[in-house]
């Protein structure tokens, strides 16, 4: 009867054994599954990570791009033609509007009614005062003329500025070039308007000087006719007789 029992025994021992080593080969299934997947973590995070700095690139590339200025400006040349064109009107004995004293010249050359009353032109000095009048308004017309001229030559400069302009902005491939090209565009516009502004103050210069000629070549007639009429009428001697004397 003893030995069946120990047979069992046996039995039972084995099949413990066996159980232990599935246990233990589970747990070691388990443990490899666990570290596959912290492995499998660990390459997610290397990716993010390598995402991340390549994000980070993009954006310091992104950056410096946005930053990089042009390489050369195109301003033309406004600072010389704005220059040019004050000094053109400027000839002769016209008047320009750059002229800073202005006002002066006109009441020098062009006398008010009150002045030629008192004192009105001889013959001899009137051929040199309408001398005067005379040149001062060619001359102003002609730098006038000359000025609307030398704009028209500026033309074909002008439009090569803003060719090389436009090029730029198409080509532009950052924020800063954008920004600088435009300010260049902006800078072309206000030297268009000062040129214009030029132009449309020496217009008025010269109509201002042709009225003022015109207005003093009338109060000099008035101041004639005042003179005239106002002079003293000497009376006829008694005895005299008017006749016609051939």
């Amino acid at each position: 009867m003893a030995l069946p029992s120990a047979g069992m025994a046996g039995g039972v021992t084995g099949e413990a054994t066996e159980f232990t080593q599935l246990a233990n080969n589970a747990e070691l299934v388990a443990l490899v599954g666990k570290s596959a997947e912290q492995v499998n973590n660990q390459i997610t995070q290397i990716n993010q990570l390598a995402e991340q700095i390549q994000n980070q690139l993009n954006i310091y590339e992104n950056m410096l791009q946005n930053t990089a200025q042009l390489p050369d400006h195109v301003w033309g040349e406004v600072e010389s033609d704005l220059g040019r064109l004050k000094s053109i009107v400027g000839q002769g004995q016209g008047f320009a509007f750059s002229m800073g004293n202005i006002d002066d010249q006109l009441r020098q050359r062009f006398e008010s009614y009150a002045e030629m009353k008192s004192n009105l032109p001889t013959e001899a000095s009137f051929s040199t005062t309408y001398q005067s009048w005379s040149d001062t308004n060619r001359d102003t017309i002609a730098g006038t003329l000359k000025a609307a001229h030398l704009t028209a030559e500026q033309f074909s400069s002008e439009e090569s500025t803003m060719s090389s302009l436009r090029s730029m902005s198409e080509s532009a491939d950052g924020q800063m070039k954008a920004l600088q090209v435009g300010h260049e565009i902006a800078t072309q516009q206000v030297a268009q308007m000062q040129k214009l502004r030029g132009l449309v103050s020496q217009q008025m210069t010269m109509m201002g000087t042709w009225y003022q000629s015109e207005q003093a070549q009338k109060d000099l007639a008035q101041a004639r006719r005042e003179q005239f009429f106002n002079s003293e009428v000497k009376s006829i001697p008694e005895g005299q007789k008017m006749e016609p004397r051939w």
